[in-house]
């Protein structure tokens, strides 16, 4: 069959895309997006996480079929995905699927299709500026192999999204389905609250 769906801002389309395949195997082996990690299969590590109508969800998970017509933001659209929110004063992708939906700080349907990354900008995400909870993953040592990082990054942006101001326990809720075998967490939770301060500081 042939998906068509939207990708960190461009629209894709999958050919020859099999019943049984995942979201995760479209975007990493299709759409060459190897952001996202492929690591348990079973929805289990957090690794795989992306926002599917602005809603995290472990692509692995997720038949491909089941996308038609939605938003996907990867890791590798991340930074530009917070910039299109900083603008509008939510995500880009808000209220555009199904399972999307903003309430009363989201922007309309209309505006949010205008979401688009800029032709010069890489497929990949490099070369353009981080964002916040990028660049504090960085700042406080939160990256070791990096492997569980895309999908830390992608479950904390949405948290800071839908709560600005977490408490140690929110954090820790909204990251208990991301597993990490380096770091011991703390460093995580770090990144967490430095993103949350900056992000305080800049409001």
């Amino acid at each position: 069959m042939r998906v068509n769906f939207t990708v960190n801002g461009r629209q894709q389309e999958a050919d020859d895309v099999w019943e049984g395949e995942s979201l995760l195997y479209v975007l990493r082996e299709r759409l060459g997006l190897p952001g996202s990690k492929n690591a348990c299969e079973q929805g289990e590590c957090g690794s795989c996480t992306v926002r599917l109508d602005g809603v995290p969800v472990c692509s692995c998970l997720v038949a491909a079929g089941q996308v038609e017509g939605r938003e996907v933001v990867t890791v590798e659209g991340l930074a530009d995905f917070a910039k299109q929110r900083e603008q509008h004063g939510h995500g880009g992708a808000c209220g555009t699927g199904a399972g999307g939906g903003c309430g009363s700080k989201g922007v309309s349907t209309d505006e949010a299709k205008k979401w688009a990354a800029k032709p010069g900008d890489s497929q990949t995400g490099e070369g353009i500026e981080l964002s916040n909870i990028q660049q504090a993953f960085i700042d406080a040592g939160a990256v070791q192999c990096g492997f569980c990082t895309p999908g830390l990054l992608v479950q904390a942006d949405e948290l800071l999204e839908r709560n600005a101001d977490p408490s140690d326990q929110d954090i820790r809720e909204a990251l208990s389905g991301n597993l990490c075998r380096c770091t011991g967490y703390e460093k995580i939770l770090d990144a967490v609250r430095l993103a949350a301060a900056r992000q305080g500081e800049a409001v």
